[in-house]
């Protein structure tokens, strides 16, 4: 299994803007084949305050949307990037203003702990 997490800066007073244009989306990937599931994961500005122990507001921090998509292999998912319903899905695209700077892809294969030598126990 494969996520795809596309790292996107929101510009100050375009969060609303930018979260409704996934709450009103066509959903055309929701049937790509192996496609899995699909997550947004709204930032939060605090930080760990080392001197109290406490998260805290912090205001200087550029906070990142994260786009999530999880997939069976990662050709299904490019598979999704070369398809006529990929195209539709991102044919109207967002203004320029509504981002802080580029977004950031990045692919993560996922596994479990029963996947890893704990330990260097040998496993024959």
């Amino acid at each position: 299994m494969i996520v795809v997490t596309n790292r996107i800066p929101v510009a100050e007073g375009h969060q609303i803007d930018f979260e409704d244009r996934f709450r009103h989306r066509a959903h055309l990937v929701d049937t790509a084949h192996g496609f899995i599931r699909n997550e947004v994961h709204r930032p939060r500005a605090i930080k760990l305050d080392h001197a109290t122990g406490t998260f805290v507001d912090d205001p200087d921090t550029q906070g990142f949307y994260e786009v999530k998509t999880w997939w069976h292999t990662l050709e299904d998912f490019v598979a999704w990037t070369k398809s006529a319903a990929f195209a539709e899905a991102h044919k109207n695209r967002a203004p320029k203003e509504m981002f802080a700077g580029p977004n950031v892809l990045t692919f993560h294969d996922l596994f479990t702990s029963t996947d890893l030598d704990v330990g260097g126990a040998d496993k024959t």
